[in-house]
């Protein structure tokens, strides 16, 4: 682990970059520490703790104590209880929360449970680590962001492309001008690799005794279980196909987007889109469509021209002509294009990018850095919890970030041209777009009030 004066030097940088792409009036807060000695070890408990949760976990047992874990699932649950048995362990998230004496939370569940536990630990005063996207609505995005605000606590989001060396560079060119103003954006997926475009199942099974199906349903309305059903397309709810369901999940675009996009909202300084455009096939009222392409409408903003960001999933991609023949399009990626010239990256996380026409910038130098680079998505949010700053991904940025990818939805879901007032949080054009802003929580997993 990093000395104090260089983990202090790291979360500063790191501090200044986030209140350099959200603007000095939205700077990030310097949370109230706990009293504790030089050595002392963060408690931390564990909400979701299969698949990305153990590694998310993991993560943070390098160098603090994994105290409480909690899984709905007793198989998914059975790594993280043979790695970290002086753990409690806990099948519902709000007993965790209340009984236990905790300095931090990681949760990494379904969509529509992260709200719920992030909401009941701030108040508390719990550090959060949340997964990607932030919320399972736009309304959500919202709250997570003003309990950030109010409970002053260290937050994190869990897109690790943000603490990439190779993002950082990418933004630090952006934003030195390398090329030029940028106007338009694309981002692509191949994404979903889970079912989408099926109807809810009709067949009923019955409930595996290691799931505790009442708590994965969380604060979504009851629904009977069901397991996989070839014919019908259907590959079962849990571990993993949830996420094409509306009620659980945000399809490929809330999957995806908060990793793909990431790098050019970052750079560009994006906030909330005024009109969102969507075309898609294969969509039903239960799941997300099978394929879309959506145009988020960003106004120009201080030196920043408006910026047109498109999306594309399901196969679908930019005209290859937009670099002409000089590259193939990767199956998922981002491009900006400027007025002095096109950065492209192949990857996900935007690790790595290349600057087009490749003749212009044969010679390029990068620019003056600007933003320190990261010890790791885990190390600079526990590290923050420490120093008391927040790191690049904490949720004054990443609670906007969330909420206008998931206006897409909205877009996809209605099938209307939407115009969108963020000052109000509304969609000024429909009533139907603007149900799917909020939602209704099933009894007994209402949100916390602050």
């Amino acid at each position: 682990m990093a000395s104090p004066s260089r983990r202090d030097f790291l979360l500063a940088g790191a501090a200044f970059g986030s209140a350099a792409a959200l603007g000095a009036q939205n700077e990030p807060v310097r949370a109230p520490l706990r009293a504790r000695s030089a050595n002392a070890r963060l408690r931390i408990g564990v909400v979701g703790c299969g698949g990305k949760g153990f590694s998310d976990m993991q993560g943070c047992a390098r160098t603090q104590d994994i105290v409480a874990i909690c899984d709905v699932d007793e198989n998914q649950a059975k790594r993280a209880r043979v790695k970290h048995p002086g753990a409690t362990f806990y099948h519902d998230w709000r007993d965790m929360i209340d009984r236990e004496k905790l300095d931090a939370i990681t949760i990494s569940t379904p969509d529509h449970t992260h709200a719920g536990p992030a909401l009941m630990a701030m108040s508390k005063g719990i550090h959060c680590f949340v997964q990607k996207p932030l919320t399972h609505t736009v309304e959500e995005a919202r709250l997570l962001r003003d309990a950030a605000r109010k409970s002053g606590v260290i937050t994190s989001m869990g897109n690790q492309g943000t603490c990439l060396d190779g993002l950082r560079t990418a933004v630090e060119c952006v934003r030195a001008g390398v090329i030029g103003s940028v106007r338009e954006v694309h981002v692509w997926t191949n994404r979903p690799v889970w079912p989408q475009g099926i109807d809810k199942p009709t067949h009923i099974d019955a409930i595996p005794k290691e799931l505790r199906w009442d708590l994965w349903l969380g604060p979504a309305k009851w629904r009977s279980y069901a397991a996989g059903k070839k014919d019908t397309g259907f590959n079962g709810y849990a571990p993993f196909n949830w996420r094409g369901f509306w009620d659980f999940g945000t399809g490929a675009l809330g999957d995806m987007a908060c990793h793909i996009a990431n790098m050019p909202f970052f750079a560009l300084e994006l906030d909330a889109p005024t009109k969102i455009e969507a075309n898609s096939e294969g969509g039903t009222e239960q799941t997300a469509p099978n394929q879309s392409s959506i145009k988020f409408h960003f106004p120009k903003k201080g030196n920043r021209e408006a910026v047109v960001l498109h999306w594309y999933d399901g196969g679908r991609k930019p005209d290859a002509s937009i670099l002409g023949d000089e590259v193939k399009l990767a199956r998922g990626g981002f491009l900006l294009v400027g007025s002095e010239g096109k950065l492209y990256s192949p990857t996900d996380y935007g690790e790595r990018f290349d600057l087009y026409p490749q003749e212009k910038f044969k010679d390029f130098t990068p620019p003056k850095q600007t933003l320190l680079r990261s010890p790791g998505i885990h190390d600079e949010w526990l590290q923050g919890i420490l120093s008391g700053t927040q790191p690049m991904a904490n949720f004054e940025y990443a609670a906007p970030f969330t909420e206008s990818i998931l206006l897409g939805n909205l877009a996809l879901r209605s099938g209307e041209t939407l115009e969108w007032d963020a000052a109000n949080l509304r969609v000024t054009n429909s009533e139907r777009a603007q149900s799917f802003v909020s939602k209704e929580y099933r009894r007994g997993f209402e949100l916390t009030q602050f």
